[in-house]
């Protein structure tokens, strides 16, 4: 399969044949277990944050009195403040470093956690859980590319699906904790106790993650930066990256920012601590993210894509029954699904650049939280006007899209091919 298929760049092959003697990191090796725990409990501290109201939205509902598509914003907000935050810190980061950043950046994400409890309405509570958003934004601006200059090539997608591995951990553990307490004490001690979660994710993250070895500082000049970013973008690659991640991503954001919607109502009617366990499919993401490189490894990321997409269409569809085994089946198979893609998708992107990694790293995590936001917005809006299965049909319509997009991209691969000179290899 031709690297172009996907977003893989051509020049994989060339870094793949490092020398024994890359000092970069790799499983077994010094440090390798200390910087993979301490970026998945960055990933942990990130989602648990950033989602901290999902599972609370009926709940947010009720106090306020708005509804479902008004309560959603405390998601999208967020989701939207780190999506326009994302490539501003990730120039910071290439300046000050990766590490710099991501540990100012949850230490600003925490402190404005800490106020959201005390939120006196709808719009301040918004507004917070934007500039949260935005403070969180250098975590996923800087991760991927810490770990395409500290890790070997060969190690990088298993290395990326760990962290990915800690943002399905995030989100589940966030979700559920706030759904048990939340039925006891309310909504807002709720968010108080994820917040207190991430500090401590914060802290033992700062200890753990070893200083980097290969950075080397860039830029802040804003012509350099949109030089780098228009060079990223004018890549057909990694535009279709980009695309593939927003596109999942919309999935997601509008299953799980309607599911507790869905499940409080007839026919199911369950309490908010069931709904909120339902996050603990959130298991079966972490798996697949951290099994991604071995599905590449035997389809391929063509074929890897494929299948996440059509794991995720099932779902949809599955969850469309008035069983409850069946809906939590398609929760399994949606989760599994958009996890393994994103996986994919974002360490093709972190392979695929050869300069600029932590812009190409921000622009695919802006992208992928746009369409986090644009998930949250039209599954709840489309489920205010025609129910689940208008939410599950905007889903729908986002796989066809991702499907699409790698047909294209495989398309392209032939057509450049064919026109290479013979002997180019």
């Amino acid at each position: 399969m031709s690297p172009a298929d996907t977003g893989a760049s051509t020049v994989v092959g060339a870094v793949a044949s490092l020398p024994s003697s890359d000092s970069r990191m790799a499983p077994g090796g010094p440090g390798y277990r200390r910087m993979s725990l301490a970026l998945f409990l960055a990933g942990v501290a990130t989602f648990a944050l950033l989602y901290s109201t999902q599972a609370l939205l009926p709940l947010i509902s009720g106090e306020f009195g708005v509804a479902a598509s008004q309560a959603s914003w405390t998601v999208a907000a967020a989701t939207g403040g780190l999506a326009l935050f994302v490539l501003p810190m990730s120039a910071l980061s290439e300046r000050f470093g990766r590490r710099t950043v991501m540990t100012a950046s949850l230490a600003v994400a925490v402190t404005v956690g800490m106020l959201v409890p005390f939120a006196p309405s709808l719009g301040v509570l918004v507004v917070l859980r934007a500039l949260q958003g935005a403070a969180v934004a250098g975590v996923p601006a800087s991760a991927t590319a810490y770990l395409a200059e500290e890790v070997r090539p060969k190690a990088l997608v298993t290395a990326i699906g760990l962290f990915v591995a800690g943002n399905s951990v995030g989100g589940m553990s966030g979700r559920v904790i706030t759904g048990w307490v939340a039925q006891e004490w309310g909504w807002r001690i709720a968010v108080g106790v994820v917040g207190a979660l991430a500090v401590a994710c914060a802290v033992a993250f700062r200890l753990l993650l070893p200083a980097p070895k290969h950075f080397t500082p860039g830029s802040l000049r804003p012509r350099v930066l949109a030089r780098t970013v228009r060079g990223h973008l004018a890549d057909p690659l990694l535009r279709r990256l980009y695309a593939i991640g927003a596109l999942f991503m919309t999935v997601f954001g509008g299953v799980y920012t309607v599911i507790g919607y869905r499940l409080t109502e007839e026919p199911f009617g369950l309490p908010q601590g069931i709904v909120g366990s339902i996050f603990l499919v959130y298991l079966v993401g972490t798996v697949s993210a951290s099994t991604a490189g071995r599905l590449v490894g035997r389809l391929g990321r063509r074929g890897a894509l494929y299948l996440a997409g059509g794991t995720t269409a099932t779902g949809l569809l599955l969850s469309l029954a008035a069983s409850l085994p069946l809906v939590l089946l398609g929760l399994v198979l949606i989760t599994a699904g958009f996890f393994a893609g994103h996986a994919v998708a974002s360490s093709a992107v972190s392979r695929t650049a050869t300069t600029g990694r932590a812009q190409a790293s921000a622009l695919y995590q802006s992208s992928y939280y746009v369409g986090s936001s644009a998930g949250s917005t039209l599954g709840a809006t489309a489920f205010h006007a025609a129910g689940w299965g208008g939410t599950v049909g905007v889903g729908v319509l986002a796989v066809l899209g991702v499907v699409t997009i790698t047909v294209l991209g495989s398309r392209a691969a032939r057509v450049a091919t064919r026109r290479e000179p013979v002997g180019a290899h």
